[in-house]
């Protein structure tokens, strides 16, 4: 039975620690992961930082190489590029667990992961692998998809749905006095990163709801 895990790894142990050490306003969100038996190569979107400078800074970066720019948006930067498998990463760990990451997104100090294990013998071999290797991860939540209650309903993840909730809470939809600065501060992460996760989130609730239950023709 498939495993699912959320948990908090310091941005050494995966990839790109020197590019968010220097350009520490940026947040970097993963789409997803192309990978094959010689390599890892993440879709990744940024925002909050100065293209050239986080180019510049990713050129030097140990941990990534190839970092091609795909397309630009207007508050985010879609790139692609190939992870290293360092032995001491976590990147070298999840592809010996067969894992698959499904969402990953940093700022400066840490990384969020959420990944999909085949079996509870993958994920305690990645667990006794890390541990080997001295690589800390924080585990913050642990589930399956045959327990109802782990599911994420329409689609919106744990992060989006604190986002929405949080947003909701402080009257950020209905009062043009309440800001993006201000649910942001109370989440303690930066309005960019707030930004994207409401519009991610929007847009699973969209396609989970709206998309799939038009309205009757009538009302």
């Amino acid at each position: 039975m498939a495993l699912f895990a959320e948990f908090y790894v310091p941005t050494e142990a995966f990839a790109l620690h020197e590019t968010l050490e220097t350009e520490a306003d940026a947040v970097v969100e993963i789409e997803r992961v192309a990978a094959t038996e010689e390599l890892i190569t993440p879709y990744f979107r940024v925002s909050g930082v100065d293209l050239g400078a986080f180019e510049s800074a990713a050129a030097d970066d140990p941990s990534v190489q190839g970092l091609t720019r795909i397309d630009r948006f207007q508050e985010t930067t879609l790139y692609r590029a190939d992870l290293i498998q360092d032995v001491d990463a976590i990147v070298y760990a999840y592809t010996s667990a067969d894992a698959t990451i499904l969402e990953a997104s940093a700022q400066h100090e840490r990384w969020e992961l959420r990944m999909r294990f085949p079996d509870g013998d993958a994920l305690s071999q990645f667990s006794t692998y890390c541990e080997d290797q001295e690589i800390p991860f924080e585990l913050t939540r642990l589930y399956d998809r045959a327990n109802p209650q782990s599911r994420t309903k329409f689609g919106v993840t744990a992060k989006q749905h604190e986002a929405l909730l949080t947003a909701w809470k402080r009257g950020y939809f209905s009062s043009p006095e309440v800001t993006l600065e201000d649910v942001a501060s109370e989440m303690d992460i930066t309005p960019q990163a707030l930004s994207n996760r409401l519009r991610r989130g929007y847009e699973s609730l969209i396609e989970h709801t709206i998309a799939v239950t038009p309205p009757d023709e009538g009302d």
